[in-house]
C-alpha cells in the first residue's frame, strides 16, 4: 500500500476545492474525490448539484461515501509528509515571538516561509513544498508570511478577498463583485496594487523630497543661528569696547571738570590766604605802633615825651596797602560744566562718526540695483530713459490710469520689490529744496482721494504704509513717523542712503558723505512686499527742478 501511494504524485492528494491535502475524502458518482466538508459546502451554496471537476450534473444530490482505499492512501501520505517535516524540523528555525508560525506544523511550530493567499495558510519550508511542485498549487499566489490570514476572507461570503472595488474603495471577493458591486469598477487586487504601489512610490519620493528640503532648511537655520551667535558675540565685544571707551571718556572729562573746579578753588583760596597773611602782618605792625603811642601818651615827663615823639616820628605810620581797592571774590564756575560737556560731546561725535562710517560700509554690502518703474509714475513726473532720475514737470502727460500708477501724489516706485532679507540703495538729493524718499508696502493707496489737499496727502503717508524722510523749503527735515519727528541736522545731506532689514523691521537713513545716521524706524512688522519710493517734489518755478538721482553705491570698505 505504501508503494502504491508513492506512485501517485503529490498533487493527486490535494482537494481541488480547498487545494489542500484531502481531509475525510469522499467520491462522487463520476469518480472524483473531494474533502467531505468541501463538496458539501460547495453544493450548499450552488444553484445545482454538479461535480466541480468534470461539471457532471446530478438531478439529486448523491449519497457520498468514504473511499476507503483512497482515504488510507491519503493517511499514509500525511504520515509521510509529517515524517519529512519532523526530519527537517531540526534543520529549520522554530518560530519566535513576533514571527509567523507554520499553520500545518503540529507540536513544535516552525517559522513560516510563505503565506498562500488562496489557501489562507502559512507554510514552513517543508509544508510549502507542495505549492512549489504541484501544478495546481503553483498557480496560487504566495507572499511573505503574514498573520491573521482570516482577515483576508470576505466576512459576508467567506471567500478570499481577490478583487478591489474602485467605486467604493474597498477589497471584495468574487461573489461581492457579482452581487453587491455588480455595476462597480472592480479590478484584480494585483492591478490595483501595482497602481497604488506607483502612487505610494511617488508619494514616498515627494515625502523624501520634503524631508530633504526640511533637513536642508534645518541646516540653513542652524547655520544662521551659528552666524547670528558669532555676530552677536562680535557685536557684544564691539559694544563693550565702544561703551568702555565712552565710559572712559566720560570719566576722563569728569576728572578734568573736577580738577578745573578744584584748581579754581585752590587759586581763590591762595589769593585769599596771601591777602589775609599780608593784612595780618600790617595789623601786627600797627598794633605794635599803637602800643608804643599809648605808652608814650601816658608819660608825665614833659621832656621825655617830646624827645620820644621826635625819635618815634609818630606822624609817619608803618607802610600799609590800600586794601579798599583789593578784592578776592568767590571763584566763578559759570560755563565750566557747559564747556566740559561740549568737549565731551565733540569727543562722542568723533566716536559716533567712526561708528557710523563702519556701519555704513557694512550696510553698503547689501546694495541692490534700483530702477524706477514708469508704470507707477504720476503723469506729472519725468523719468530718465535708464530709470535712474526723476523730476517734476509743469506739464501733465496723458498716460493710462493703470492700477499701479499714482494719480494724486507725485510719486514713483522702483521696479524691484523685496519681501525678505536686507537691501540698500542711495539717492542723490543735491540741489533740491523739496523731496521725500524711503520705502512703501505694495498695497498703498496710489489713487488717493480727490478731496484731499496736497499737504494732507503727504502728512498721512506714515499712516498708509510709508517709511520715509522728507525735506521742505530747503532746510526743514522730518521723519514721517507717528507722530512726525523734526530732524536736527548739522548740514543738509547731498546723498541719502536707505537701508532695510525686512525681518528686523528696520528702515535707516544715512547722510552718505557725512557718514551720519539721519533717522531709523525700528520694531516695524513687514508683511507685504516693500518697494523703494521717491517723491521729487514740485518744480516751484525752477527752484526745485533738479532731479532725484538713484546713484551707484561706492563700497569703500
Amino acid at each position: 500500500m505504501a508503494a502504491a501511494s508513492n506512485l501517485l504524485s503529490e498533487d493527486q492528494f490535494l482537494c481541488s476545492v480547498c487545494q489542500d491535502v484531502f481531509n475525510d475524502p469522499v467520491s462522487t458518482p463520476c469518480g472524483h474525490n473531494f474533502c467531505q466538508k468541501c463538496i458539501t459546502e460547495h453544493w450548499n451554496v450552488s444553484d445545482r448539484c454538479q461535480c466541480p471537476m468534470c461539471q457532471e450534473v446530478f438531478t439529486t444530490r448523491p449519497d457520498l461515501r468514504v473511499n476507503t482505499l483512497f482515504s488510507e492512501m491519503v493517511s499514509q501520505f500525511r504520515q509521510s509528509t509529517q515524517q519529512k517535516a519532523r526530519s527537517s524540523s531540526s534543520e529549520q528555525q522554530e518560530s519566535r515571538p513576533g514571527e509567523v508560525p507554520c499553520d500545518v506544523c503540529t507540536g513544535t511550530k516552525l517559522k513560516a516561509l510563505k503565506s498562500c493567499l488562496v489557501c489562507l495558510v502559512s507554510y514552513c519550508e517543508t509544508h510549502l513544498e507542495g505549492h512549489l511542485t504541484a501544478s495546481r498549487l503553483k498557480r496560487h499566489q504566495l507572499m511573505d508570511p503574514v498573520e491573521n490570514l482570516e482577515d483576508r476572507m470576505c466576512l459576508k461570503h467567506d471567500k478570499p478577498l481577490e478583487l478591489f472595488c474602485r467605486t467604493d474603495q474597498t477589497c471584495v471577493c468574487m461573489l461581492c463583485s457579482v452581487l453587491d458591486h455588480k455595476m462597480h469598477n472592480v479590478v484584480p487586487l494585483k492591478e490595483e496594487y501595482e497602481e497604488k504601489k506607483v502612487e505610494l512610490e511617488k508619494t514616498e519620493a515627494e515625502i523624501q523630497e520634503m524631508i530633504q528640503k526640511r533637513l536642508l532648511k534645518i541646516q540653513e537655520v542652524e547655520h544662521n543661528v551659528k552666524l547670528s551667535e558669532e555676530d552677536a558675540n562680535r557685536k557684544k565685544a564691539e559694544g563693550v569696547r565702544v561703551f568702555t571707551g565712552l565710559k572712559e571718556s566720560v570719566e576722563r572729562k569728569l576728572d578734568e571738570f573736577i580738577n578745573t573746579i578744584e584748581e579754581k578753588q585752590r587759586t581763590t583760596k591762595k589769593q585769599a590766604e596771601d591777602a589775609i597773611r599780608e593784612m595780618e602782618q600790617e595789623i601786627s605792625d600797627l598794633m605794635k605802633r599803637s602800643t608804643e603811642v599809648e605808652k608814650l601818651s601816658l608819660s608825665e615827663d614833659h621832656l621825655h615825651l617830646l624827645q620820644s615823639v621826635q625819635s618815634l616820628n609818630i606822624h609817619h605810620l608803618p607802610p600799609t596797602k590800600d586794601w579798599s581797592q583789593v578784592s578776592v571774590p568767590p571763584a566763578s564756575y559759570e560755563g565750566t560744566m557747559v564747556r566740559a560737556v561740549a568737549q565731551l560731546e565733540e569727543t562722542l561725535s568723533k566716536k559716533m562718526k567712526t561708528l557710523v562710517e563702519v556701519e555704513l560700509k557694512r550696510v553698503q554690502k547689501f546694495a541692490v540695483d534700483v530702477t524706477l518703474d514708469p508704470e507707477t509714475a504720476h503723469p506729472g513726473l519725468i523719468l530718465s530713459d535708464d530709470g535712474k532720475q526723476v523730476h517734476h514737470s509743469d506739464v501733465r502727460k496723458n498716460l493710462p490710469n493703470n492700477p499701479e500708477r499714482f494719480i494724486n501724489d507725485y510719486c514713483v516706485l522702483a521696479k524691484q520689490s523685496f519681501s525678505s532679507g536686507r537691501f540698500y540703495f542711495e539717492v542723490q538729493v543735491k540741489g533740491k529744496t523739496d523731496w521725500d524718499l524711503g520705502v512703501t508696502r505694495e498695497s498703498i493707496n496710489r489713487k488717493g482721494s480727490f478731496t484731499w489737499g496736497f499737504h494732507e496727502i503727504i502728512t498721512l503717508r506714515h499712516q498708509k504704509g510709508y517709511w520715509n524722510i522728507q525735506m521742505r523749503n530747503g532746510k526743514e527735515y522730518k521723519a514721517l513717523d507717528d507722530p512726525s519727528v523734526l530732524l536736527s541736522l548739522k548740514s543738509g545731506p547731498q546723498k541719502v542712503g536707505v537701508f532695510v532689514d525686512y525681518e528686523e523691521g528696520l528702515v535707516s537713513f544715512y547722510d552718505v558723505e557725512a557718514a551720519a545716521l539721519i533717522y531709523s524706524y525700528t520694531g516695524r512688522s513687514f508683511k507685504e512686499k516693500l518697494f523703494p519710493f521717491i517723491y521729487p517734489g514740485h518744480n516751484h518755478g525752477g527752484k526745485n527742478s533738479s532731479p532725484l538721482i538713484i546713484s551707484p553705491v561706492n563700497q569703500t570698505g
